[in-house]
């Protein structure tokens, strides 16, 4: 059996093939095309969904009750959150919103991962608003007056709302200092201009 493609490159190669079905000059293979990713997807979902639904009724078939982290699960709700949990799994879970934990419950977790981190820093990020996938948060403290450390924390909130949540729409990141503009080569015009 084939090595699965990693599943980053995986996505980018579909992101890229439905873009050129999408561009295809004959009409009807295009909405052929586009029918067949459809129901494949359909097909995908109610799967998975069945998938869940057993899997929260009870404990997997063959299941030692232990995460891939060697954490202990308790259950069927344990095996849920072992599925929510998998790098692989997860994505295909909130790719047809299936995902056992919802999307405000991850963005907190995502949240309490990056805190210790900001808090180094004598920040903290406070979360806004999460409306219709749209994430408003507001960097609050970290090193006033200091750009690049601003900018370094919140790179480090986005990694962790994306590795959580990466079926939100939209972020907004309010409190972040931009930086200074570089320094760099100023025209001869421009000075004699004034």
């Amino acid at each position: 059996m084939p090595e699965p493609t990693p599943l980053p490159e995986g996505m980018d190669r579909i992101e890229e093939l439905v873009a050129r079905i999408e561009g295809a000059a004959d009409p009807r293979l295009r909405d052929d095309a586009l029918a067949l990713v459809q129901l494949l997807l359909d097909l995908h979902r109610q799967g998975l969904a069945r998938m869940i639904e057993i899997a929260g009724r009870s404990e997997a078939p063959g299941s030692n009750g232990t995460a891939t982290n060697g954490a202990k699960t308790h259950g069927a709700s344990g095996f849920l959150q072992w599925l929510a949990a998998d790098e692989r799994v997860a994505p295909l879970l909130m790719l047809h919103d299936l995902h056992p934990v919802d999307l405000p419950t991850r963005v907190e977790q995502a949240l309490e991962k990056v805190r210790p981190l900001l808090r180094s820093h004598g920040g903290d990020v406070e979360l806004i608003d999460l409306c219709d996938g749209v994430l408003k948060l507001k960097l609050e403290g970290s090193c006033h007056g200091c750009p690049s450390s601003s900018i370094t924390l919140r790179n480090a909130i986005e990694e962790a709302i994306f590795e959580f949540a990466p079926d939100i729409s939209g972020l907004e990141v309010l409190g972040v200092v931009d930086p200074p503009p570089a320094a760099g080569f100023v025209p001869l015009e421009a000075i004699r201009a004034h």
